[in-house]
């Protein structure tokens, strides 16, 4: 039933990209200007996903059928994944190329920015705090449990936060965006793994985790023109987002690392915001700004 889901989707979204580009050409246009600036990637997309979907049954037929991670690291899907990660962002360069602005443009925006985040959070899912509660305890006394949590989180926070201090660099990350990147990334991924009543609690926890970041950046206001606040910002959303989600946890299913260690990530996490700061927003880029 997944990949009826999948393919359907993707026939949906081919269908749609193919039949605007045929019309702009019956309009007169160029066939290089027939979607708009920005969709034309989102339609080699559809070309990878034409090919891709052969290649995976021939990589079937081959070396059999992936089982586990084997199935997120198979050339043939990470053929399909950049084919999807492709379609899904035509709506942000589209909309970061054109200088207008409003709700109506900035929703498509904030939708594609959390479909291309959450792409790269179900590939990394084998690291993802959501879907394995390294933190929780479940095997105690195991030194690659924790070392595989510890580097979950600071996958994690680089993963969702390097997008979303491009958009800030660029001033067009909109009011409400993390609460729906964060809240329909936690649900995506939450929910992948049977955890009881984990991600239920999770997802209202980082959804208000998201509330709290958003409410911080409008107090902030953080930009190339306000380089301290845009530190702080980057600093801040991982501390904000890892707290919440050790504080569900602990309410949840209880935290089994040490004080020494959960507080250490948390702070890590803040420092993994920093330095992504100085990648989006280096020093010279500060003098011309």
């Amino acid at each position: 039933p997944w990949h009826a889901a999948l393919y359907s989707g993707f026939l949906a979204t081919a269908v749609f990209l193919w039949a605007s580009f045929v019309w702009g050409v019956r309009r007169g246009y160029p066939w290089r200007a027939a979607l708009p600036d920005g969709y034309g990637l989102s339609l080699l997309g559809v070309a990878l996903w034409l090919v891709g979907g052969p290649f995976d049954a021939g990589w079937h037929a081959v070396f059999g059928f992936e089982a586990n991670v084997e199935a997120l690291m198979s050339p043939a899907h990470l053929v399909l994944a950049l084919g999807f990660a492709l379609m899904v962002s035509g709506p942000l360069r589209a909309i970061l190329r054109n200088p207008s602005r409003g709700w109506s443009r900035e929703l498509p925006l904030v939708l594609s920015l959390t479909f291309s985040v959450s792409l790269l959070t179900f590939f990394t899912q084998i690291a993802h705090p959501l879907s394995n509660l390294w933190a929780n305890g479940i095997r105690p006394g195991s030194a690659t449990a924790t070392e595989l949590g510890l580097v979950s989180f600071c996958l994690t926070s680089a993963i969702v936060l390097g997008p979303v201090l491009l958009l800030l660099r660029h001033g067009r990350l909109p009011a409400g965006a993390m609460t729906i990147l964060i809240g329909v990334n936690s649900i995506a991924m939450g929910f992948l793994y049977d955890h009881g009543l984990y991600p239920l609690a999770a997802v209202v926890a980082l959804i208000v985790a998201g509330a709290a970041t958003d409410l911080l950046r409008l107090a902030l206001r953080p930009g190339p023109g306000r380089v301290a606040a845009f530190r702080v910002y980057a600093t801040a959303v991982p501390v904000i987002l890892t707290g919440f989600y050790f504080a569900c946890l602990g309410l949840t299913h209880g935290i089994g690392w040490s004080p020494h260690l959960w507080l250490g990530v948390v702070a890590f996490c803040g420092v993994v915001g920093w330095l992504l700061s100085y990648l989006m927003l280096p020093p010279r880029l500060e003098a011309a700004a």
